[in-house]
């Protein structure tokens, strides 16, 4: 009877146990005890020294901040996090979602955007890096709330421990009695960086608890295991399952420095696990091919950058597996892949070396992880397996059994932020709708065929959506109507993001104090409001050619401008 189940009923067999929990106070009051002494995170000093900071520091560090939060008058309130990966990120985001709703907010993001998330989410107070509440405080006259106060990682935050410190050995101890509800509102994530079109994603501690529980089921992680921390933690991808996870596991982790100290970091840290995106996985792939091709003697080298590992003998093999081991700092066992599918041939190479590489899918509204491959099973052009507690299926299939992959699980959002419309539309009888297309195999494997959502995602997983720039683009009174899409160029498989724009001629013939424009007027002044969209917008959303059409896009009864049909196909006569 056993071997008729389908892998994924197999798989329920098989999960590694967990201790439960469902709110992160109490995670971190558990592993503060647990792993008291152990090292929770290995970051650097002013010097380049390499130190640790043990979980009981981590915990303590936590309470503090969290009291001096409570003594200015946030508990319950919302308290933003920006900047980029670090130990104080950490620690404030923690405090945050303890004391209060924690909004992390992305780093690249234009100062108008995190001022807009501030007011809309209500954020009373933001901790973060020097550079990025700098930007904030030059426009502070858009800040709704007056009194909003400002603590930069550089200057205010240690002060505020101290205190805090301070505060708790007085006796003032507010922070141990907060007691949290697993199921309300106390992480609120922003999906798209616009001013007009902004989605806020509620999610609750049960939500990312049940999910980081899920994901040690299906991948052990060891107490010496070290999570090498290189996306931002402000996604729920890299703050779920390369932050939080290692925390409940009694792990390490420490922080990239930056893209271009990956392997330089790599050597100092010694990392046992990293969590990539595909676009990492390649040019890892990429340089190690180039290294073993160089490294080998002339008859077994390959041309064209052609892999040569599985052609070498048994010998070269191992002699080759701890030679890739060492450039990659000698302790990396696993790469966990996320936010788009990676190569499965490139997935087949790394495992090849044992380096165990396991890519899996999920999204913000679902904490992240719907589906992983795992320490059991795996194939390699898959999305994976559902996670525990974590159901999927195909909605409404075609002939082919494609069709919108809808999921259900603890994981699944408490919804959109003030926007029950949108949530009744995408939770419908406990399924969320994630506008992706799916199919299913026998063994209960996901493949990812495609998107029915407009979200443009870059080969390194970025996610761009289109109304966030179409938003800029309309603002400007010289375009009356624009749609940008995601497109590919021949023999390069990257996507960029190409607009299609129809002026607003009578707005340009006023620009132009009454004279009837040319193409090439028209051409030039679109070219400048391209130019200025792009200095408001993070490097990989900028629009890298646009189309200037003749006539009006095709639309719905509603006047929504159809993102299907002859208004996705793109003119040829294109700018670059």
């Amino acid at each position: 009877m056993k071997e008729d189940l389908i892998v994924a009923e197999k798989l329920k067999k098989k999960y590694h146990k967990t201790e439960e929990v469902t709110n992160l106070k109490d995670m971190l009051y558990r592993s503060g005890s647990i792993y008291r002494s152990r090292t929770a995170f290995k970051l650097k000093d002013e010097n380049g020294n390499i130190k640790s900071i043990t979980y009981e520091d981590f915990k303590n560090d936590v309470v503090y901040l969290g009291t001096s939060l409570i003594k200015k008058g946030f508990l319950n309130k919302r308290i933003a996090v920006i900047g980029k990966n670090s130990y104080k990120w950490c620690v404030a985001y923690m405090a945050a979602t303890i004391v209060g709703i924690v909004v992390p907010i992305d780093k690249e993001l234009h100062s108008d955007d995190v001022i807009n998330f501030m007011n809309v989410s209500q954020s009373v107070c933001i901790l973060g890096d020097k550079k990025n509440l700098d930007s904030v405080l030059d426009n502070i006259s858009k800040i709704e709330y007056p009194d909003t106060l400002f603590i930069s990682f550089e200057e205010k935050f240690d002060i505020l421990l101290k205190e805090g410190k301070n505060l708790y050995s007085s006796g003032f101890t507010d922070f141990d009695d907060i007691k949290i509800d697993p199921d309300e509102l106390r992480i609120l994530l922003f999906t798209s960086g616009t001013t007009g079109t902004a989605k806020g994603v509620c999610l609750s501690q049960r939500n990312v608890c049940s999910n980081l529980l899920a994901t040690y089921g299906i991948v052990k992680v060891k107490r010496s295991d070290l999570f090498f921390s290189i996306l931002p933690l402000h996604h729920t991808y890299e703050c779920t399952l390369g932050f939080l996870l290692p925390i409940y596991s009694g792990a390490s982790i420490c922080h990239c420095e930056g893209l271009r100290y990956i392997a330089k970091n790599m050597q100092e840290f010694h990392p046992s696990v990293i969590l990539c995106v595909p676009l990492l996985l390649e040019n890892l792939h990429k340089n190690i091919v180039k290294n073993v091709n160089r490294g080998l003697p002339e008859k077994y080298q390959k041309e064209n950058n052609e892999n040569p590992f599985p052609s070498l003998p048994f010998f070269l093999k191992k002699i080759v597996r701890a030679k890739v081991k060492n450039t990659l700092g000698g302790r990396l066992r696993v790469f966990i892949v996320g936010a788009a599918s990676a190569n499965p041939n490139i997935v087949s190479d790394f495992r090849d070396l044992k380096l165990n590489t396991l890519q899996g899918y999920g999204l913000t509204e679902c904490s992240p992880l719907v589906a992983g491959n795992t320490d059991f099973f795996q194939k390699d052009d898959s999305a994976g397996l559902p996670i525990p507690n974590v159901e999927y299926k195909i909605d409404n299939p075609n002939d082919e059994g494609i069709g919108e992959i809808i999921v259900k699980g603890p994981n699944v959002m408490l919804g959109y932020y003030e926007d029950e419309k949108r949530t009744k539309e995408t939770i419908i009888d406990g399924w969320f709708h994630t506008g992706d297309l799916g199919k299913i195999d026998k063994d209960g494997y996901l493949y990812i065929t495609g998107r029915c959502k407009s979200v443009i995602v870059t080969k390194n997983g970025k996610n761009i959506y289109p109304e966030e720039v179409e938003y800029y683009l309309n603002d400007n009174p010289l375009i009356s109507e624009s749609l940008v899409l995601g497109v590919q160029k021949e023999g390069d498989d990257e996507t960029y993001v190409n607009a299609q724009i129809y002026p607003n001629i009578e707005a340009i013939t006023e620009y132009l104090k009454g004279s009837v424009p040319t193409k090439e007027e028209i051409w030039k002044l679109i070219s400048n409001v391209v130019s200025s969209v792009n200095k408001k917008l993070p490097n990989y959303k900028h629009i890298k050619n646009f189309v200037i059409r003749d006539k009006e896009f095709e639309k719905t009864t509603t006047q929504k401008v159809k993102r299907y049909g002859n208004n996705m196909k793109i003119n040829n006569d294109k700018k670059d």
